[in-house]
């Protein structure tokens, strides 16, 4: 029945995995983490190594059973553009903190951490006629080795000796838009 909810025809139910695609077995998959109507679907890059148009029925899908489930979800990706179509609050994770959190609305109209500003400032803008992408120089951190202070520091062209000391807490911008910065103040 599961199966069928994905769009999988119960004939299918005793194929192995190598017979089916990469969007059907994501669909499988997916059927698995439905199938006792959890509150909460933490999908983690659900729609990796898909084609675009894959992509697009995956999350539509995602979204259509997630609303019927009444079940929240918490979709992590790298993936900006899928997070502004399928997101209503979002959290930008640096270093395994969060170091921004508001509205979608907020985060992408108002980008306050260098970070978050460096994330889109690599998105390619199809108005400007640009040779390269903005990166942010350097490296992450060694998740066992974090710097003291702020983890993006040694990365981010604004930091202070206090960046580099004192771990910024996450502060209230307003609206519930929440920045770890301490330029953010």
């Amino acid at each position: 029945k599961m199966l069928e909810t994905v769009g999988i025809t119960a004939e299918r139910y005793g194929n192995y995995p190598h017979q089916f695609s990469g969007g059907m077995k994501q669909r499988v998959v997916i059927a698995m983490a439905l199938a006792n109507s959890p509150q909460l679907l933490i999908a983690d890059e659900p729609t990796s190594a898909l084609d675009v148009t894959i992509q697009a029925q995956v999350m539509e899908m995602i979204q259509d059973l997630i609303e019927k489930q009444g079940t929240s979800l918490i979709l992590i990706t790298h993936d900006l553009g899928l997070v502004a179509t399928s997101c209503d609050d979002v959290a930008v994770v640096y270093a395994g903190e969060i170091i921004e959190y508001g509205s979608k609305e907020e985060i992408y109209d108002h980008p306050s951490h260098p970070y978050t500003i460096g994330l889109f400032g690599a998105i390619p803008n199809l108005e400007s006629d640009v040779r390269r992408l903005a990166n942010i120089e350097g490296l992450p951190p060694d998740p066992s080795n974090l710097p003291t202070g702020c983890s993006f520091a040694p990365r981010c062209p604004y930091a202070t000796d206090r960046c580099r000391a004192e771990k910024p807490e996450l502060c209230d911008m307003g609206s519930g838009h929440r920045v770890a910065c301490h330029l953010c103040r």
